[in-house]
């Protein structure tokens, strides 16, 4: 049976759709309908290619963007006294969506209080060595299949294009992935795939790794947006019963 990563489990399309508009820095009310449907559709065939099971909300919203592409090339599309702009219909909710993401921000930044809820108040002395040492950029999961799209870019001339008969399985690239971790406290992404030698092995890779942030086994972060994406275990991931 093949082995699939739910993509629903990590990011939703209108996280995509961010992400690229961010990638490209779009204007969110000027949004370049052609350029970021293509991206959107690359980056599914993309994610099927990795046997990542692609939930329904993510077609659906292809075919939204395919609809609107349409409707843009249409004569007269973008004439205002023909009516309004087509690309409103994924400009709104995803202002919609930022709102919610803005206010469950925020709400996840207040204290819980409660019957059952106990504060601990953490020494300012403290939280002033940890905020300083834990200084990072959350990695989505769209930005791991660019850096993965990037490796794999750049390593296709050497590939030993062995589909069949690889030695590596999703377990196996666990185990081998947190014993480097363990050893080397953290790692960059692209090091992981370092040695490598056939595509097949890249994709096990790079599966191993979304099952590890899905089940917490490690964080992956960027210390600032032009350094490379790093790797380490958490210390609330349970590695241990992966090796038994």
């Amino acid at each position: 049976m093949p082995y699939e990563i739910k993509l629903e489990t990590f990011e939703g399309p209108l996280d995509l759709l961010l992400h690229l508009i961010h990638k490209n820095e779009m204007d969110i009310f000027d949004i370049p309908i052609a350029t970021i449907t293509d991206q959107y559709l690359e980056h599914l065939d993309i994610m099927k290619s990795l046997n990542m099971d692609i939930a329904g909300d993510f077609l659906l919203m292809a075919s939204i963007l395919i609809h609107i592409k349409s409707k843009m090339l249409l004569p007269g599309s973008m004439d205002e006294e023909e009516g309004e702009d087509p690309r409103l219909e994924i400009t709104r909710p995803i202002l919609e969506y930022l709102r919610l993401k803005e206010i469950a921000d925020d709400l996840s930044d207040r204290d819980m209080l409660g019957r059952d809820v106990f504060a601990r108040r953490v020494p300012a002395y403290l939280h002033e060595q940890i905020s300083e040492s834990d200084v990072h950029l959350d990695v989505n999961i769209f930005q791991l299949v660019d850096a993965f799209r990037r490796i794999i870019d750049q390593s296709q001339p050497v590939f030993q294009m062995r589909l069949q008969g690889d030695k590596w399985s999703i377990k196996d690239k666990t185990e081998f992935i947190i014993a480097c971790l363990r050893e080397k406290k953290s790692a960059f992404f692209k090091d992981l795939f370092s040695s490598n030698e056939s595509l097949s092995e890249f994709i096990v890779t790079f599966l191993a790794l979304l099952e590890m942030i899905h089940t917490g086994l490690i964080r992956v972060f960027q210390p600032t947006h032009e350094s490379d994406i790093r790797i380490t275990l958490s210390t609330g991931g349970d590695a241990e019963n992966v090796e038994n």
